[in-house]
């Protein structure tokens, strides 16, 4: 990853969507595709941070999952957050959606109210009493029923919050950090408030409450 920042004079100068593509000629995830030791590394990174932010919000926002019956983790991958969940919330039902080939190697073991959903986010998302984030529109028909809002049902959402008034040093740092790895390597940018606002809004949400507990990455709550 850091390679592709050593092209950033010649990306400029080109058409390429990121520097990632100017340096290695394809997306992250296409290189990885193509790399099984570059695949193994990605997939590692991602489920520790899982199992980290898992960790960390069944621990620090305990009452963001209080009342609920189910939940299902869109896009989860092997679960490594829904298991955290699961295990600390043994009432409440979890499920991951995910692709065929990404289910068919999952393991469940560790959590028994847990299992795992092969399909497509874009298309339909199960239905539960909250949705951890991918698909806004998706996530929200989810969580509703007829078109009204039963009980408290929400979309949760863990990522970053740019512009964040309360953030120290550090968090200012590696807010910025992440905002030039998206732009470097996945072509987007991180959002601040005013944006995350403008998006939930445009998906037909009504309000939404950000808990500043996870650092750089709060936890945010939307509701239909």
């Amino acid at each position: 990853m850091m390679d592709s920042f050593n092209c950033l004079s010649k990306w400029l100068k080109n058409d390429d969507q990121t520097p990632f593509v100017t340096a290695f000629g394809k997306s992250l995830y296409e290189y990885a595709g193509h790399d099984i030791r570059v695949n193994n590394m990605v997939n590692e990174l991602m489920a520790s941070d899982s199992i980290f932010l898992g960790q960390v919000t069944t621990l620090k926002c305990k009452e963001v999952f209080q009342g609920l019956n189910s939940l299902v983790d869109v896009a989860g991958g092997p679960g490594n957050m829904s298991k955290c969940i699961a295990n600390a919330f043994p009432s409440i039902k979890c499920t991951v959606l995910d692709l065929p080939h990404v289910v068919a190697v999952a393991d469940s073991q560790g959590a028994k109210n847990l299992n795992f959903v092969a399909g497509d986010m874009f298309q339909a998302v199960p239905p539960a009493d909250a949705v951890l984030l991918k698909i806004l529109k998706k996530c929200k028909e989810a969580i509703t029923r007829n078109g009204k809002q039963e009980n408290n049902n929400k979309v949760i959402i863990i990522d970053m919050v740019m512009g964040n008034k309360n953030s120290d040093d550090d968090c200012i740092e590696a807010e910025q950090f992440f905002d030039i790895l998206e732009m470097g390597c996945l072509n987007g940018r991180q959002r601040n408030e005013e944006e995350w606002a403008k998006l939930f809004f445009d998906a037909g949400f009504t309000k939404y409450k950000i808990n500043y507990v996870l650092g750089p990455r709060p936890l945010i709550e939307v509701y239909p």
